[in-house]
């Protein structure tokens, strides 16, 4: 299938690993040239020599998301080397594993300006150019825990739900223009934040890592962690020029996982 992408332009936050990684290296296979940002430059240079190496263009940007003032810098030099940017795929790293109660007001207002203001900004930028080319993606990943709170993930729970609020009322604005924004929830998917998060879980209730990943693989009705390609490949769907009807959505990718409708 044709997904009409060749030649555009796309933008991956959080691509210096995981997830990210993973649908920037998909894009550009389809023929985009991809920006990639995330806070540590060795892993974001380390994906672009990978695409590149296999024969696509991509752009390392090194990018600290909370720090909203290098957004107009970073979009700079996307078009000077790339061009102006079609598709973004919002995709941020997520806080510390806490309870809802009890935080520091610090500590939320942190994670809120990386993981929510920093999407809005950037989106914000994309936007005007999206609008006058009268096509546009948007496709915001955030977490299973906006339908099912996660337990122990009190921070991340809330932040990531207001993005689905967010989303959920640009599609509107936007769709006239030809732009789409979507929401993408990724179950269990193997990557090293899972990793990560079964680590803790095991560590605060006195088990082995390997329990905590059978009862969790226990509970997906496929019967195992998704992996990141399979993410990927729904993401390119939600970016090309095939998805041009489909707006405004929560797409899960997530084995079955979340019990409800």
């Amino acid at each position: 299938m044709d997904l009409g992408l060749n030649g555009k332009v796309a933008l991956v936050l959080g691509a210096g690993g995981g997830l990210g990684t993973a649908i920037a290296t998909t894009l550009a296979r389809e023929g985009m040239r991809v920006a990639l940002g995330d806070i540590d430059p060795a892993a974001v240079e380390h994906t672009a020599a990978a695409i590149a190496a296999a024969g696509g263009t991509a752009l390392a940007l090194p990018w600290d998301l909370a720090d909203l003032s290098v957004v107009e810098a970073r979009f700079a030099a996307i078009e000077a080397a790339l061009g102006p940017v079609d598709v973004l795929v919002n995709n941020t790293g997520g806080p510390p594993p806490t309870p809802a109660g009890g935080q520091s007001p610090e500590l939320w207002a942190r994670s809120f300006q990386q993981m929510v203001l920093s999407v809005i900004a950037i989106t914000d930028r994309a936007l005007p150019g999206m609008r006058a080319r009268k096509w546009g993606r948007i496709v915001t990943s955030t977490s299973s825990g906006v339908v099912a709170p996660i337990p122990n993930l009190g921070i991340s729970n809330a932040l990531r739900l207001s993005l689905v609020g967010w989303s959920k009322t640009l599609a509107r604005e936007v769709a006239r223009d030809g732009i789409t924004a979507n929401i993408v929830l990724p179950g269990r998917i193997a990557t090293d934040r899972i990793k990560f998060l079964d680590e803790q879980k095991a560590k605060r209730e006195g088990r082995t890592v390997e329990e905590v990943s059978t009862e969790s693989t226990g509970s997906i009705p496929v019967g195992r962690y998704g992996e990141p390609q399979e993410y990927a490949d729904v993401v390119a769907f939600l970016a090309s020029a095939r998805a041009s009807y489909l707006t405004g959505s929560v797409i899960r990718v997530d084995g079955g996982l979340i019990a409800s409708i």
